[in-house]
């Protein structure tokens, strides 16, 4: 059939709710030759919203009708928007409009539209398929497909600011104009839902989320580039030694160790910092570029960066992506800034068996941090790096080495008995100071729960029967909940606890002393009469909880008898020596794992309160954790390896264009780099059965002689 020249026009019905996610598929159609409307609920005084519906659907050669949680009522029915332009549908003969049902998310199906094709657009697959059935459409009724670019492109801003540039301008230069206007320098930008370099030339009309410095993924995006800054000013300057990124450190910054020569002084440290800035004002693109996973073996094998060879070779993709700088070239697991020019905030500083690459924080993105002192920190990491020696793993190709050879369940078992003899080490100090309390602390999902199990049947085994005190019942009334910053009750606060009643208790209970115990009760947000203990002699305390470091929690009179543990995540193998492993990562995929299993919650509602859990922790958490007696690193090599089998389904369910679809395919491709590991062989009260499931300690309990 002949074209008549006009194109196939499209109505797009939605929810109010779903504006933002529906302007993006209009300008995703626009771009593929369609004529699209759609309702955008901004009319001048006097305008008919109905009659405007109405004229739209009855000229329109297709409708969309886009569905979510939003457009769907309690009793499953499309709400009165969508009703109404899809009765104005049916008003047309049989066959004279398209109908097609596209789902934004996981929900249900009006029985109306039951009897359509539906498209499930948190599949990117299923947008394909769209944009075939509506140009097998179009050629059916002989309309225009071809597209005819316009010179010019709009972009749409997050905040509704509109801009308008020559096609193919990249994002950095669309937003230079007004990069003072947000709130931290922009380093990257959520272009359609995809998160993007600023490099990246934009071709259609587009909605664009700039991404500052003070978000996650700018902060992660501002670290990676600085880390490959530093290793190109290093190699300039010390060709002959290796450098490695090591850990972070809660300041701001990460450790990194200098190998194949001495250690640097402190004027060779400078000079090095000297030449980073040199490479900043000099503002020299990172210039991006793909090649084939075996020609980046060969290079990386010609150079002896062996760790970096030994990784790709797991790598399923057939390319890889490389950055260079001066001709340099390296590979960083991730999005980076455009050029050394956005790299203005850093210091180097000189420390016990290295020196630390200092940045900013997210909260003060243009500010560094004084240095803190982190002897246990530090301790803890030279533990995890002693036991990945014993175990010939220091990185991830290795890892992936060693399982494939049929080394997994060796890994596993020993891996698993330097926990258990370092728990066992843990339990004999607190029975030789005879400790009457025990306050274990730590971040969420650093499991601490079967921690605390393990430590009591260490404990038993020295003779020492612990008692659990559990803090939560010794929350203020709920009207005294102290509120936070937006006035909402903030449960977390330390004040959100009976101080002085918590510290009458435990006086009693240390000295022997029948003591009536309150149990909180969280319907009525009151505390009632409890249980009537008293410890005999041989028994200890043990109090697990967020507030388990802060010195106000005990009393002076108190304190002495009590024996401080932090429990994290502490470290993990890194990919290789200049891309690290974060631990929150580990942490995040911990919690989206076991979330799903014990609390049906999807991996984008773990993701979406996982900002919020680590406010929490920043306030109330670190700051004190090298108040503790001893620290413990609840991270196993093998862990990642565990949990992928069950994280990737659960990540590959984060529907496209929701916030938390960006997080969760950074996730995915993070694991990639993992092969499985046969849960089967993970011992039942491994810490990692918490998250895992089938744990031996979930309904263990100390016997409690009262």
């Amino acid at each position: 059939m002949t074209s008549n020249n006009q194109k196939l026009r499209i109505f797009l019905c939605h929810s109010p709710a779903d504006a933002k996610k529906v302007r993006e598929f209009r300008a995703r159609l626009a771009s593929s030759g369609f004529d699209v409307r759609f309702d955008e609920a901004k009319r001048a005084a006097g305008q008919d919203r109905d009659s405007e519906i109405r004229h739209a659907v009855r000229q329109a050669d297709a409708v969309i009708v886009f569905l979510s949680k939003n457009s769907i009522t309690r009793e499953g029915a499309a709400r009165k928007e969508i009703r109404f332009a899809l009765d104005v549908a049916d008003e047309k003969p049989e066959g004279a409009i398209s109908v097609i049902p596209a789902r934004l998310e996981e929900c249900s199906t009006p029985e109306r539209l039951l009897r359509y094709q539906r498209v499930d657009l948190f599949n990117p697959a299923s947008y394909e398929k769209m944009i075939y059935t509506l140009k097998l459409r179009a050629r059916l009724l002989g309309k225009e497909i071809s597209v005819t670019p316009s010179p010019d492109v709009v972009v749409y801003l997050s905040d509704g600011r509109r801009l308008t540039a020559p096609r193919g301008t990249s994002v950095e230069e669309f937003l230079k104009p007004i990069a003072d206007t947000f709130s931290a320098p922009v380093i990257a930008a959520i272009v359609n839902s995809e998160l993007h370099e600023l490099t990246y030339r934009v071709n259609f009309e587009s909605l664009i989320q700039p991404v500052a410095m003070d978000t996650a993924d700018g902060a992660l995006i501002y670290r990676r580039s600085l880390i490959f800054l530093l290793e190109m000013a290093f190699a300039d300057l010390y060709p002959k030694g290796k450098l490695t990124i090591d850990h972070s450190v809660s300041s701001g910054g990460y450790f990194c160790q200098v190998s194949g020569r001495g250690p640097l002084s402190q004027s060779e440290l400078d000079a090095l910092a000297a030449h980073m800035r040199e490479l900043v004002e000099a503002d020299l693109p990172f210039e991006r570029s793909e090649i084939p996973i075996e020609e980046a073996v060969a290079y990386f094998k010609k150079l002896k960066l062996n760790d970096k060879a030994r990784l790709l070779a797991h790598r399923q993709k057939p390319y890889l992506t490389l950055y260079s700088l001066s001709g340099r070239r390296d590979y960083m697991h991730g999005y980076m800034a455009p050029s050394t020019g956005y790299l203005k905030w850093f210091d180097l500083t000189l420390v016990n068996g290295g020196f630390t690459l200092r940045f900013p924080r997210r909260h003060a993105p243009a500010d560094l941090q004084p240095m803190g002192d982190y002897p246990k920190l530090l301790a803890a990491f030279r533990q995890y790096g002693d036991w990945l020696a014993r175990l010939g793993i220091d990185n991830v190709g290795a890892l992936d080495d060693a399982i494939e050879a049929g080394r997994a369940e060796e890994i596993v078992l020993v891996s698993e008995a330097m926990h258990e003899r370092h728990l066992a080490q843990i339990a004999a100090q607190i029975v030789e100071r005879a400790a009457s309390i025990v306050l274990i602390a730590g971040p969420s999902s650093s499991g601490k729960t079967t921690f605390s199990r393990r430590l009591s049947i260490q404990l038993l085994a020295n003779g020492l029967s612990p008692y659990p005190l559990e803090l939560d019942n010794y929350f203020v009334p709920r009207e005294k909940t102290p509120l936070d910053k937006d006035g909402n009750p903030d449960y977390e606060a330390l004040e959100a606890l009976d101080l002085p009643l918590l510290a009458k208790d435990l006086a009693r209970l240390v000295a022997g002393e029948k003591t009536h115990l309150p149990r909180y009760n969280f319907k009525t947000g009151r505390r009632e009469a409890g249980d009537v203990i008293q410890l005999h002699k041989g028994q200890a305390l043990i109090l697990e909880g967020i507030h388990g470091l802060n010195p106000r929690l005990l009393p002076e009179s108190l304190a002495g008898r009590a024996f401080t543990i932090y429990v994290s995540a502490l470290t993990q193998v890194n990919l290789d020596r200049h891309n690290r492993v974060s631990t929150t990562d580990t942490r995040l995929i911990r919690r989206i794992v076991r979330d799903a299993r014990e609390r049906g919650y999807s991996a984008a509602q773990t993701i979406s309160r996982w900002e919020s859990v680590r406010r929490g922790e920043k306030r109330y958490i670190f700051p004190y954790q090298e108040n503790c007696d001893v620290m413990f690193n609840s991270a196993l090599v093998y862990e990642l390896s565990a949990l992928k089998p069950l994280a990737e389904p659960l990540l590959r369910q984060v529907p496209y264009g929701v916030p938390e679809y960006i997080e969760a395919k950074r996730l995915l491709a993070f694991l990639e780099w993992f092969i499985p590991v046969d849960a089967n062989l993970i011992p039942a009260n491994s810490i990692v059965r918490e998250f895992l499931g089938g744990s031996s300690l979930k309904e263990f309990k100390v016997w409690k002689r009262h």
